[in-house]
């Protein structure tokens, strides 16, 4: 083991639990020199962390693994839980979509193709983890990258059309009625 379980408050984390909490939020594999610089340590003792880790993930037969793809690691499911996961996505995709998921939904079908920081910034709050539940459930999708901020956009899908029983976007309800008297001119407009 690199370091100790236990840390004190004044200390932090060990190195590997700062790693395992870097690894949990990801999107993408993240290269070791990024951990490395981030964690301000050596890339080999990083890269025999990741090392270790990955092992006793397998000798313990955990739920995932710690893999190295794509130039970085990521945590993945293990393939034999494969058909555990898939029942459990696929039950949740008959579950009813929260009140946070819908309003994401709507900026999304009215708003496409948009970032998720501007859902998040129409919404008020970060919509991160919701694009994540749309995007899985196959209500939206990615639309390329924005040519002037490079970030990612988003659409809803034709998934989302046959759900909403719509043939195309155009039969979407025009929003202006639902909104409130006191909004300025120019956001009525842009709706």
């Amino acid at each position: 083991m690199t370091d100790t379980v236990t840390e004190s408050a004044t200390e932090g984390p060990g190195l590997r639990a700062s790693v395992e909490a870097i690894l949990l939020v990801v999107d993408e594999p993240v290269p070791v020199v990024n951990l490395a610089h981030l964690l301000d340590r050596p890339v080999p003792e990083i890269t025999a962390t990741l090392r270790e880790l990955a092992a006793e993930y397998t000798a313990d037969g955990r739920g995932f693994d710690l893999r190295e793809v794509a130039g970085g690691w990521r945590f993945y499911t293990r393939d034999v839980c494969a058909p555990v996961v898939e029942r459990f996505v696929t039950d949740g995709q008959q579950a009813r979509l929260t009140q946070a998921a819908l309003e994401t939904l709507a900026v999304v079908a009215y708003r496409q193709p948009v970032s998720r920081a501007r859902v998040s910034s129409i919404r008020g709050v970060n919509s991160d983890g919701v694009m994540r539940t749309l995007t899985l459930r196959g209500l939206i999708e990615d639309a390329g990258q924005d040519p002037e901020s490079q970030a990612h956009l988003y659409r809803t899908t034709g998934y989302f059309l046959e759900r909403l029983g719509l043939r195309d976007l155009d039969e979407l309800p025009d929003l202006a009625p639902y909104l409130p008297d006191d909004l300025p001119d120019e956001i009525v407009e842009d709706t």
